[in-house]
């Protein structure tokens, strides 16, 4: 019989109770079974501290899994179960084929009918057994529980357990119970976040040409190369494969530079406040093997980024490319064949067919062929360069490198119980799997600090790309480097294969960027090239990053930073980092407001149209912190600036011997700099009063999120503007100013982790709270406690834990038979 036990339970009787669940060891299972011994019951202890943080504690992994997607449920179960619907395909039928998700993720936020062909393709029977079949059993039955956990969570709120949760989805017919399938979908998908999800239109349009245009056409018609690099890059009109403000700081101390001789880790992934991909943060215990805290995805059983006894780490979102393009010749015979080395290829065609609800109410099929190659799907490009979708001479297929990539998940669940540095190093080395990420972390007792870009990469190395890319690949290598776009019908030109790569047809361990340092490692999504300021690290394939390139605004800030702390009398402490993380600056306004007084705010303009704007940028404070008066203006006066081009615009351009310093001032010799800099400001005021704002309003006038009905003011800006405190609304302004509920991103979880006598010490802020339905009370808790900068020190141990004031406990518990669904397909 299911049911669920609410108790006031001490831990002295948890734990004897724990203890007392003699659980035989698990047996080897096959692919999506578990030990019926071990796993035909659940029962799992979730402790909530402060801020609704569940501390998840069972005695086996299945029903630790349980409890976890239980707790995820009860605070977001309307945003997983619209995430499961994506995952299997199946919005169109439920929300219709022309709407859109109603948050952006990972996958952007497409159509609903193109989201559904694209996850059937990606997501079919053989990619979800195949990832399990890569799992071990315990990370299996952890899967299987989640999934059980989730519809446990829901049996009960359908029984009326939550009268007041989830108005929004409950009883909904696409609020269903779940498989460990969907988990492995879920899991699929959030490996494609740096390749494949990013093409989800591109790929579920691709489509041969009509018959009329297969025809082949005369020499003097067809386009020549040059034409089409030409054409590609011209028309390009956003980059591949990126999702603007997507990113991370990352600062890791070592112990020898720090007052208390104890390494310190800074993470803060600035990530989606809202949708499938947001963090929810917990703790999962298994007395004896498990005791991790961090954060996960929506909907993924594992710490993804965190601390447990002995390490501590985060991610940077890495700036290596993990996909490519292959360019197709095709037959002249059949646009559905391409042609390797001479020899004419068939394509895979893969029909689809999706349930698809029209306006009126009732429902029809719709069926795609789409098409697999040797390499990846066919995929249309059209709509980001004209000239490269499918003609009856060329198409494009994109390779995506995790594709085969089942070891990820396999990486964190050791890393969540990793017992050194070492061995949380010689793991990243082992699987070599982390899809789309940098590392940094820190052991306990450890002096040194360790990054690492070691994961799944293409084996491109440059002399490959200097003989393999085409024109119309050099052409987009201006707009977009480092992504491999080579020539197809040529054998010679495949990825390379090394004997030594944990994967086929990726860089070996050797060719991957890493550095263990007793000073310092800091990446702020540039690449690997400035790990380190002093010490600028070379020498790997293009592919894994750009050297001697122009850094970004946050990047140089990040590592300025870095040294202002290392120049602390005695050392870096947690305290100044704390500080300095939350600092609202921009280097944008650090490098250039004073040369922009200086050019523009002259005594001429004193009394002139700008007088106002001038005033109030001479007057600002130079934060954007949620009372400062001239952030508004600056960053609208900045967008409009850097749409001057670079050449034009800078006094001293990108020198790569000065990379922290360059590019520096306004080029004020130029009068038509000038006047484009008096008419980037003059716009900038413009827009704030056409959308109702005061030139000086304060930050949190118009940066701010709503919780249960009221207005969170918030502090911090966009990456552009060279904010390091990333708080971004991804919308242009209009009269509701930046508010972060509908697309915003930025600093998400952050964490600041040392390690002391008695073990891990934490301080950790989640920005959006751990729950996203407004009847709950930690749907806004958290989000104010980061809009006061106020660290909370983690309650890692029993004891921490259950001194909480704000704890409560409940058991959740479950028997297999009849907890777990099947969803339709």
């Amino acid at each position: 019989m299911n049911h669920i036990v609410s108790l006031a339970i001490s831990g002295a009787l948890l734990s004897a109770l724990l203890a007392g669940c003699v659980v035989p060891p698990e047996t080897s299972v096959g692919p999506g079974q578990t030990s019926p011994v071990a796993q035909s019951n659940w029962s799992a202890e979730i402790r909530r501290t402060q801020d609704g943080i569940p501390h998840i504690r069972a005695a086996d992994w299945g029903s630790l899994g349980f409890g976890f997607g239980y707790a995820q449920a009860q605070d977001n179960l309307c945003t997983l179960a619209d995430g499961f619907v994506t995952y299997r395909g199946e919005r169109s039928a439920w929300f219709g084929p022309d709407a859109r998700p109603p948050s952006t993720a990972t996958f952007g936020q497409p159509r609903n009918i193109d989201a559904d062909f694209f996850f059937r393709l990606v997501g079919d029977h053989a990619a979800v057994e195949r990832s399990r079949q890569a799992q071990p059993a315990e990370l299996r039955n952890l899967i299987d529980g989640f999934a059980n956990g989730y519809n446990r969570y829901l049996a009960d709120l359908n029984a009326g357990s939550f009268p007041n949760a989830h108005a929004a989805c409950r009883g909904k017919p696409w609020v269903d119970k779940i498989s460990a399938d969907d988990i492995y979908l879920r899991l699929i998908a959030a490996n494609l976040a740096s390749g494949s999800a990013r093409f989800v239109t591109p790929i579920a349009m691709a489509h041969p040409p009509k018959p009329a245009t297969t025809a082949p056409r005369s020499d003097t018609d067809a386009p020549t190369a040059s034409d089409t690099a030409q054409t590609a890059l011209e028309s390009l009109r956003f980059s591949l494969g990126e999702n603007p403000g997507i990113g991370s700081n990352a600062l890791a101390f070592g112990a020898p530079i720090t007052r208390d001789k104890r390494s310190i880790l800074f993470g803060n992934p600035h990530w989606f406040w809202r949708g499938p991909d947001r963090f929810y943060q917990a703790q999962l215990t298994i007395p004896g093997q498990l005791n991790v805290a961090g954060v996960s995805f929506l909907g993924v059983p594992l710490i993804v980024l965190g601390f447990n006894e002995n390490i501590a780490w985060t991610h940077t979102v890495s700036s290596a490319r993990r996909f490519g393009i292959f360019q197709l010749t095709l037959d002249p015979a059949d646009p559905t064949r391409y042609l390797v080395d001479g020899q004419s290829e068939a394509m895979t065609p893969v029909p689809l067919t999706v349930r698809s609800r029209r306006a009126d109410g009732t429902y029809e099929s719709v069926s795609r062929t789409l098409y697999r190659t040797r390499f990846g799907p066919v995929v249309d490009l059209s709509p980001m360069a004209q000239g490269l979708g499918w003609s009856a001479q060329r198409a494009y297929a994109l390779a995506d490198v995790n594709i085969d990539n089942t070891r990820s998940f396999q990486n964190f669940f050791a890393w969540n119980q990793a017992r050194s540095l070492a061995d949380f190093m010689t793991i990243q080395k082992r699987y070599a799997a982390m899809p789309w990420a940098n590392t940094f972390a820190i052991g306990r007792g450890d002096d040194r600090v360790w990054f690492a870009d070691i994961g799944p990469i293409p084996n491109v190395p440059d002399a490959l790309a200097e003989s393999c890319t085409t024109p119309a690949g050099r052409a987009f290598a201006a707009r977009v480097p480092g992504v491999p776009f080579l020539d197809g019908s040529k054998s010679a030109c495949a990825w390379r294969v090394d004997p030594a790569s944990v994967q086929p047809g990726t860089l070996s361990v050797e060719q991957l960027p890493n550095a263990t340092r007793g000073d310092y490692v800091g990446n702020f999504n540039d690449s690997y090239w400035l790990t380190n300021a002093n010490a600028p690290m070379s020498g790997y394939p293009r592919i894994a990053g750009a050297t001697g390139v122009e850094q970004s605004l946050r990047t140089r800030y990040g590592h300025l930073l870095a040294a202002r702390l290392q120049r602390e009398r005695g050392g870096v402490t947690r305290e100044a980092l704390e500080s300095a993380v939350l600092e609202t600056n921009s280097m944008s306004e650090r490098l250039f407001r004073k040369p922009l007084l200086d050019v523009i705010c002259t005594v001429n303009e004193a009394v002139g149209p700008l007088h106002e704007a001038c005033e109030v940028l001479r007057n600002w404070n130079g934060t954007a912190d949620i009372d400062a008066r001239g952030a508004n203006l600056w960053d609208e006066f900045w967008l409009r600036a850097t749409r001057i081009a670079p050449e034009r615009l800078y006094e001293s351009g990108f020198d790569p011997n000065k990379p922290l310093a360059t590019p520096a001032g306004f080029n004020a010799d130029n009068p038509a700099v000038i006047q484009d800099l008096r008419q980037a400001l003059g716009g900038a005021a413009l827009a704030l009063k056409l959308n109702g704002f005061a030139l000086d309003s304060r930050r949190g006038d118009i940066l701010y999120t709503t919780r249960n009905g009221a207005r969170v003011p918030l502090y911090g800006g966009c990456d552009e503007e060279g904010y390091f405190t990333i708080v971004c609304a991804r919308r242009p302004l209009d009269s509701k100013g930046y508010p972060m509920d509908v697309s915003g991103q930025g600093d998400s979880y952050v964490q600041v982790v040392t390690f002391g006598e008695n073990g891990v010490e934490a301080d950790t802020m989640l920005s959006h709270a751990e729950s996203d339905d407004p009847a709950s009370p930690h749907s806004g808790d958290a989000t104010r406690a980061f809009a006061a900068k106020r660290w909370s020190r983690f309650p890692f141990s029993d004891q921490a834990i259950d001194s909480d004031p704000a704890a409560t406990r409940v058991v959740v518990s479950g028997t297999r038979d009849g907890a777990a669904g099947t969803p339709a397909r």
